[in-house]
C-alpha cells in the first residue's frame, strides 16, 4: 500500500521554507555565521517575501560567503574587501522596490570599510546591513579586528591593548534608524530582531555577535559562546507582530514600549532596563557607553527612528525602478547639453 507524501508547509506567499535555503555551508562547524543564515531564512520565509526581490550583497571575508548560504533564487554580489556600502548604494538607487540585505564582517566593516560605512549610516538608506561579529579575522588565521576588546586575548596568549571600536553607537551618532545587537546564539531574539528589520524602511544595522570557533572561542575571548552566554545583558525583549498576523505576543507583567512599523506591523519591546527609551538618541548612546564602564554586551533593540526619511525620500526618486526606465526619459537631448554648453560659454 503505498503512503502518500505529505504536502510541505507553506507561508502566507505560498512558498516552503526549502524556496529560502540557499548552497551547502563550507564554514566551519559550528561557526556562528551559520546560525546567523539560518534565522534569516526563517524571517524572510515567514514574513513571506518573494525572494526574487531581494538582493544580497557582500564584501570579503569569512561572513562575506554567507549569502550563498541563503536565499539561493535571490540576486546577489559579492563586491570588494570594505566596498559592499557603494555597491549596495548603486543598486538600491536603480531598484528601490527591492529589499537589500548586506552581510559583512568586523574587518570588512570597522577596518577597510570603515569610510564607506560611515557614509552608508548616514544617508538612512534603505537597507539591512548585518555585521557578523566574532573580533578577529577569521581568513587571516584570527588577528584581532577593531571591534576586539581591550584585554581580550588570541589563542596564542596575545592581550589587545587597543579601544573596540562600537559600531552601534557609531550607527546611532550617525544617523542610522534601527540599530540593535544580537547574538548568533540567540535564536528568539535575532529572529525578532530581523522580522522587524524587513519591516523598517530605512537603515537596519544589526551588531550580531559570532564566535569564530576556530579562533576566537577560547577562555579569555569576549566574543566566545561561553563569554556570550555569561555576560549576555538584553536591554529589552523583543517581540514582532506583522501587518498580517493576528496572534499577540506573549509577555510578562512589565513596561510595554510598541513602535508601528512602516508596513502596518508592530515591534513589542518590554523594557528590561525601566528608564530605557529606545527612540532617544542620546540615551541609546550613553547606555552603550555606560555597558562599556561595566564590561556588559548589551543586546537587544538599541534605537528605533520610523520618522525619519530615507535617502531614496531625500533624492524624489519615481516609483519606477530607474533601471526600467527607458533612455528616452533618462538621457537628455542634444539640445538640453548644447544650452548647457552654451551656459558655460
Amino acid at each position: 500500500m503505498a503512503t502518500a507524501t505529505p504536502t510541505p508547509k507553506v507561508n502566507r506567499i505560498g512558498l516552503p521554507i526549502l524556496e529560502y535555503r540557499g548552497g551547502k555551508s563550507t564554514l566551519c562547524a559550528g561557526c556562528g555565521h551559520n546560525a546567523i543564515s539560518e534565522r534569516i531564512i526563517d524571517a524572510m520565509y515567514e514574513m513571506g517575501v518573494q525572494p526574487e526581490r531581494v538582493m544580497k550583497m557582500s564584501g570579503i571575508g569569512c561572513s562575506s560567503k554567507s549569502p550563498a548560504y541563503f536565499m539561493s533564487r535571490s540576486h546577489s554580489f559579492n563586491s570588494v574587501h570594505g566596498r559592499m556600502p557603494s555597491v549596495s548604494t548603486g543598486a538600491i538607487l536603480a531598484n528601490h522596490q527591492m529589499t537589500m540585505i548586506g552581510v559583512s564582517g568586523d574587518g570588512d566593516t570597522a577596518s577597510i570599510g570603515m569610510g564607506q560605512f560611515v557614509h552608508l549610516m548616514r544617508r538612512n538608506l534603505p537597507m539591512i546591513y548585518i555585521i557578523e561579529d566574532n573580533g578577529v579575522y577569521g581568513l587571516t588565521k584570527g588577528q584581532f579586528s577593531a571591534t576586539a576588546d581591550i584585554g581580550s586575548k588570541l589563542k596564542t596568549g596575545v592581550i589587545n591593548d587597543l579601544p573596540a571600536i562600537d559600531t552601534c553607537a557609531m550607527a546611532i551618532q550617525l544617523g542610522a534608524t534601527f540599530v540593535g545587537r544580537s547574538f548568533s546564539g540567540d535564536k528568539k531574539q535575532l529572529l525578532a530582531m530581523l522580522k522587524a528589520a524587513i519591516a523598517h524602511q530605512g537603515t537596519v544595522m544589526l551588531d550580531v555577535i559570532s564566535p569564530c570557533v576556530t579562533f576566537n572561542d577560547h577562555e579569555g575571548s569576549t566574543k566566545s559562546y561561553k563569554f556570550m552566554q555569561e555576560n549576555d545583558e538584553p536591554i529589552n525583549e523583543i517581540g514582532f507582530v506583522a501587518s498580517f498576523d493576528e496572534i499577540d505576543v506573549d509577555y510578562d507583567s512589565g513596561q510595554i514600549f510598541d513602535v508601528q512599523m512602516h508596513d502596518g506591523s508592530n515591534l513589542r519591546l518590554r523594557k528590561l532596563h525601566e528608564d530605557y527609551d529606545p527612540t532617544n538618541k542620546a540615551d541609546a548612546v550613553r547606555t552603550l557607553m555606560e555597558a562599556h564602564e561595566s564590561n556588559e554586551v548589551l543586546t537587544g533593540v538599541f534605537y528605533i527612528d520610523t520618522q525619519k526619511p530615507t535617502f531614496t525620500d531625500l533624492l524624489n526618486i519615481v516609483d519606477e525602478p530607474l533601471a526600467t526606465l527607458p533612455e528616452s526619459i533618462t538621457r537628455p537631448p542634444k539640445s538640453a547639453l548644447d544650452a548647457l554648453m552654451h551656459n558655460l560659454q
